[in-house]
């Protein structure tokens, strides 16, 4: 018998192995820039303008100024960042897609897993990221932490809600007018309220002018391959194991309807 128990405990193990999966992107293509940001930081260079730094020149002054070494940070650090994140997602996706399964119209196990998970990453990770993406070491003031933090968790929750409310609104038009163009209707909708919402937000751009552009782009770049790798591995990966979840539970009902004792009435 499948129970939400179920879809929690892949949906954990999914999230695991996605975890591992991000942090080998994250590693591989994040640090180079993070570590260019920290030797800009620790030299204070981006404030004369000067665009050229070593990307490993501030790691022994880093390593001696911090509690936690910098080779520590960039690799048990970023490991247990992606892996918590991941096996956290990873079971509230399990209960969501256990949640939305028969509610999606005739979708499998594996289609609601993937939509749910699509769901999630436009509206938890990708619109707000659009709005306010992140900032590599040596960015952004300390007296405007709090209220861009705040901003940042207002647009995320107009998201989450716009998105609940157009899954809502999708299911109801798809009896009138068709899955596709409820699909259309709904993701209108949604980006139209969330854009508007972008819109209506303040926006902080901290980044200097003499900050390196190629860094600033390298950085926001690895974020977003991170973020993307976790999700897709996490949606797959939970995919697949909820549609064996459903064969193996199929079966095993088959097997008990064929070798079911006859009662006699």
């Amino acid at each position: 018998m499948t129970t939400v128990r179920s879809f929690l405990t892949r949906g954990l193990l999914a999230g695991l192995f996605a975890g591992i999966v991000a942090f080998g992107v994250g590693y591989v293509v994040g640090e180079p820039s993070v570590n260019a940001a920290i030797a800009l930081e620790e030299s204070g260079t981006h404030d004369r303008g000067t665009a050229e730094v070593e990307p490993g020149a501030a790691h022994d002054s880093a390593d001696h100024d911090t509690a936690v070494p910098r080779s520590l940070q960039s690799t048990v650090g970023l490991l247990t960042a992606t892996i918590v994140a991941g096996t956290t997602l990873g079971g509230l996706l399990g209960v969501l897609s256990a949640l939305a399964l028969g509610r999606l119209g005739t979708a499998g196990p594996r289609t609601t897993t993937l939509v749910v998970t699509a769901i999630g990453f436009v509206s938890v990770y990708l619109l707000p990221f659009v709005a306010y993406p992140p900032n590599p070491p040596a960015v952004g003031q300390d007296d405007t932490i709090v209220t861009r933090t705040a901003l940042y968790f207002i647009l995320l929750a107009i998201s989450l809600v716009a998105a609940v409310a157009a899954v809502v609104v999708g299911r109801r038009l798809a009896a009138r007018w068709g899955a596709w163009y409820a699909v259309l209707a709904a993701a209108g909708g949604y980006l139209l309220v969330t854009l508007v919402a972008i819109a209506a937000l303040p926006n902080y751009n901290e980044v200097p002018a003499e900050f390196p552009a190629v860094v600033l782009y390298e950085f926001r770049t690895a974020s977003f391959l991170t973020q993307l790798t976790l999700w897709a591995a996490l949606g797959l990966t939970l995919a697949e194991l909820l549609h064996r979840l459903g064969g193996r539970t199929g079966r095993m009902a088959d097997a008990q309807q064929r070798y079911a004792v006859p009662t006699s009435s």
